[in-house]
């Protein structure tokens, strides 16, 4: 009789206990599952709307994990609060750690964010010839943090993407056409309107050089030692250096038939004899 007497005190106890927290703990449970099922249809919605938006698609998983761990986090902070634990103290905790690695990452978050503004904006695209930070090459990849280029001499370059968004930067295959120039020289001695009809007889021939707008030859300097003709024409993108360099041997050669000097630098000394 005291044995069960005794344990009546305990029974009580319990029973307050499972008054007490089992509400809270089923609430939390509750709470838990609902917001995972929220989470989820979320993360849905947000993969539909990325894709109707024709977002990047390294992008899209990025911040769909992104969204999606922070908002996990956050539920979990609100589960264990509705236990009746304190969070006041580690959510502080929390936000100085992260201030402090948000300070040694400066470098990385700013290459991170402007990761996100060039797949958000995309002013290039894999495949792309640009020009920027000092390196020219072919975009091989567009990652969150860093941009890799394939130069024409097949190097391999890394371009921090920080620096990337921020600065300037050429596209060389935004336009489908583009102009090309060359500078021919001629001796002072030699006739320009037959140097010019020279040029314009092997640009106008050629199938890739475009008829509108016409090629265009004039007399763009007179230099220390020559005569400059300029050339223009428009060319695709895609033939600009092979015409570029075709169009420079066939002018020299039909030079050299025509009896065109393409003269080199000259200076004129005078010596003086000092008188004894």
């Amino acid at each position: 009789m005291e044995e069960i007497t005794s344990l009546l005190p305990e029974k009580e106890k319990l029973i307050e206990l499972t008054m007490t927290y089992g509400g809270r703990l089923l609430l939390a449970l509750i709470t838990l599952i609902v917001g995972l099922w929220l989470i989820r249809k979320l993360d849905k919605g947000l993969s539909k709307a990325f894709e109707m938006r024709s977002v990047d698609q390294t992008l899209r998983g990025f911040l769909g994990k992104l969204i999606g761990l922070t908002l996990k986090i956050l539920l979990l902070v609100s589960v264990v609060s509705m236990l009746g634990v304190q969070m006041t103290s580690f959510i502080a905790i929390l936000a100085a750690a992260g201030l402090a690695i948000g300070m040694a990452l400066s470098g990385t978050l700013q290459n991170f964010a402007g990761g996100v503004m060039l797949l958000i904006f995309k002013p290039f695209k894999v495949g792309d010839f640009i020009d920027a930070q000092g390196h020219m090459g072919t975009v091989k990849e567009v990652q969150i943090f860093h941009t890799i280029l394939n130069t024409p001499d097949k190097r391999t370059v890394i371009i921090p993407n920080g620096g990337l968004s921020n600065g300037s930067m050429t596209n060389f295959s935004t336009e489908p056409i583009r102009r090309l120039e060359w500078t021919f020289g001629i001796s002072y001695t030699d006739n320009i309107d037959k140097a010019r009809e020279i040029i314009l007889g092997i640009v106008s021939s050629d199938e890739r050089v475009h008829k509108d707008p016409a090629p265009f030859v004039g007399l763009i300097n007179l230099g220390d030692s020559s005569v400059d003709l300029v050339t223009r024409v428009w060319v695709y993108a895609a033939d600009y250096w092979d015409l570029f360099f075709e169009i420079n041997e066939k002018v020299k050669k039909a030079f050299d038939t025509q009896g065109i000097s393409i003269p080199f630098p000259q200076r004129d000394v005078h010596l003086f004899q000092p008188k004894q």
